[in-house]
């Protein structure tokens, strides 16, 4: 099992927001955490990249323990994070944002990785020399996917990655991410609604005030 997380439990001001979550992604797997605005789908992938601390429970990476280790070093070990609100730097180029995670850790090829976004979404290699200010924001949601895949050699983590863009660009989201289909790269997606997306998943695990309710199959309903 390429991820597992067991019992997590996370307390943000002494209010609890994840209780005992239990969640498994295999490698090649995708799956999607389902839930509304603040059922705790955020927390969960924040606690698996250690920007949140579980106040107890586990958390193993191919057998890792991930405790104590920092988000820099997760990074490290092939785990790629497209957060809701992007985080683009504004001054730098599409091309310079997609190229931070390899700045950062020198042992990711970015020209591979590169190569890798632009046969994806060859949109972002004419728009490569272009700055994030002056993209509107589905063309920085596509910069944040390929920012993330660039790191995410072992693991994605997609925080609302259909939230507030056209459906055709929704659509083109959707495209990139069928179209990792077969590699051994674990994908878990977190969005509020299940929508066109349901068919990129392989299961489906609904979350509802931060505790997993429900794992299901998407032909189960």
């Amino acid at each position: 099992m390429t991820l597992s997380l067991k019992s997590i439990e996370v307390t943000i001001q002494a209010a609890p927001i994840l209780r005992g979550i239990d969640l498994d992604v295999g490698p090649g797997e995708r799956v999607g955490l389902i839930g509304r605005n603040g059922a705790g789908k955020t927390t969960v992938i924040r606690t698996i990249m250690g920007l949140a601390r579980p106040s107890a429970g586990s958390i193993h990476f191919d057998g890792q323990a991930l405790a104590g280790i920092s988000p820099d070093r997760r990074a490290a070990l092939g785990f790629g994070f497209m957060p809701e609100d992007r985080r683009l730097v504004p001054l730098l180029t599409v091309e310079e944002n997609m190229l931070v995670p390899a700045w950062a850790n020198r042992a990711i090829d970015a020209r591979r990785s590169l190569d890798l976004v632009y046969q994806l979404m060859p949109e972002l290699l004419e728009m490569r020399e272009r700055k994030a200010l002056q993209l509107s924001g589905g063309q920085q949601k596509l910069v944040a996917l390929g920012r993330a895949l660039v790191a995410g050699s072992r693991l994605l983590l997609l925080d609302e990655p259909f939230e507030g863009v056209a459906p055709a660009l929704s659509q083109r989201i959707s495209e990139v991410i069928a179209n990792l289909q077969g590699e051994k790269r674990a994908i878990l997606i977190a969005q509020s609604e299940l929508n066109h997306a349901n068919r990129l998943l392989d299961r489906q695990c609904l979350i509802e005030r931060g505790e997993i309710v429900r794992s299901q199959y998407p032909a189960d309903g």
